[in-house]
């Protein structure tokens, strides 16, 4: 039975929590003040602190400064109002969660049944960081280069926590297996994962499939439907192209993240939800704001902790461990172990991937099907794919060798000048003679 310290100095509130939490096999203690928290903390160490904000003698944070006080024990911020600058102080100093008040018994139990002391979540981290020295993979990642080792320094440091997670990255870059990461590390591994697309839903079904609808709320509504918050209560919602959603629809999406309640479409009673938010673009998500496709309000609530992945051009020297994972996991599943030759390896090197990993993983598996025996060669890569004979030559030229296709050329030529222009659409299609929606549906066609 584990041992919980509500530090609370409104005598009710904390009484009405302590028998709260001995519902849900706690022991509970209370404590008024800073120093009487830290009295009964020297006397028994709690699992899990439910600490107020506002106390009479100082700031709760103030304890969370005492490690040695602290030690193992799971902290979680009890404030009056859910705010950005809650959630940043409570990643700052370790908190596992924070309850906005005053607190439900349905709040409270969601953070009961996920309490893991903090040692516990470090033990899993060096874990990963273990299998990562000896196979290169951390949780669904593969990669030993830099920039990965910085992209798994966050993740480790995100993931026990509670605050909203926004990645960023070219399309094919792995942005969901970093979401899928930071759940299985935190403390809602055992709760739903899922993960939508937001783009790729209609925009009048988007709201009915991420709230929900009522049944009879609308033409073809038979039936009472449950959306994306309600079927991940209690684990990890991922919102991919976050910047594709109806602006109307964002509105929405914040007042949850603000209030931890919405309403099914067709219904005027609020719903609470215990979900975690981490949200993805391939796109820039502050020229997504400037052209009004994206709330800046919404964009900052969720980009309290921003992971940016590299593209693969930017981490070459992870190829070969990503085509050995990619083979391996293709021979599994078919029944057959192949490996590349050197010459394979060679010429996937020399390739600039705009499609990324997602790319590389679709070439091997084409080449795998085309080669007979055990080792893929070079023979079966794509030679219009993957032979670059569009080279840039300097941050302002490209070379061209003769005979090249055409669209092989105004591919390079746009994903160049779109670089050289530091990814701003508008001025890169202002450089090339285009309209916007010209370029966007280049850069669809090639996976970006």
């Amino acid at each position: 039975m584990g041992h919980a310290l509500i530090v609370e100095d409104d005598a009710d509130s904390a009484r009405m929590m302590a028998a709260l939490v001995t519902t849900e096999g706690f022991s509970a203690a209370t404590a008024r003040s800073l120093n009487d928290a830290r009295r009964q903390m020297a006397l028994q160490q709690p699992d899990l602190v439910l600490l107020d904000l506002r106390l009479p003698d100082g700031n709760g944070m103030s304890l969370l400064d005492e490690q040695d006080l602290i030690g193992n024990s799971e902290v979680v911020l009890m404030t009056g109002h859910a705010s950005l600058e809650t959630s940043i102080q409570a990643l700052r100093y370790g908190a596992a969660d924070y309850l906005i008040k005053p607190v439900s018994a349905k709040q409270l139990h969601s953070i009961l049944s996920r309490v893991t002391r903090p040692s516990v979540l470090r033990a899993e981290v060096d874990t990963l960081t273990e299998d990562l020295r000896r196979t290169g993979r951390f949780g669904h990642l593969v990669g030993r280069s830099e920039p990965m080792q910085v992209v798994y320094e966050q993740i480790a440091r995100v993931a026990g926590t509670s605050v909203t997670v926004f990645v960023t990255g070219e399309s094919g870059t792995g942005k969901e297996l970093v979401a899928r990461t930071v759940h299985d590390l935190s403390r809602r591994r055992a709760r739903p994962f899922l993960a939508v697309n937001c783009g790729a839903i209609s925009p009048h079904l988007i709201e009915s499939e991420i709230f929900g609808h009522e049944r009879g709320s609308f033409t073809g509504a038979e039936r009472q439907h449950q959306g994306f918050f309600e079927r991940a209560h209690g684990g990890t919602l991922f919102l991919d192209e976050i910047t594709e959603m109806p602006l109307a629809l964002q509105v929405k999406l914040l007042r949850v993240l603000e209030t931890g309640t919405f309403m099914r479409v067709g219904s005027s009673t609020p719903q609470e939800t215990d979900v975690r938010v981490i949200a993805a673009s391939n796109r820039d998500p502050m020229q997504a704001v400037a052209r009004g496709e994206l709330r800046e309000d919404l964009f900052y609530r969720l980009n309290v902790f921003p992971v940016q992945l590299p593209p693969l051009r930017e981490r070459r020297e992870d190829l070969p461990l990503l085509v050995t994972h990619f083979l391996r996991e293709i021979g599994e599943r078919e029944g057959s172990m192949k490996r590349a030759s050197p010459a394979a390896l060679e010429r996937l090197a020399q390739y600039r991937w705009p499609g990324n990993v997602r790319e590389l993983r679709n070439v091997l598996q084409r080449a795998w099907v085309m080669t007979a025996g055990g080792e893929v060669g070079d023979q079966w890569l794509p030679r219009d794919v993957l032979v670059d004979p569009v080279r840039v030559a300097s941050s302002t030229t490209l070379e061209v060798t003769v005979g090249t296709p055409l669209a092989a050329m105004e591919r390079q030529m746009i994903l160049a000048t779109l670089e050289h222009f530091g990814h701003q659409k508008e001025r890169t299609a202002a450089a090339l003679g285009v309209s916007l929606k010209t370029l966007y549906n280049r850069l669809k066609e090639y996976g970006m």
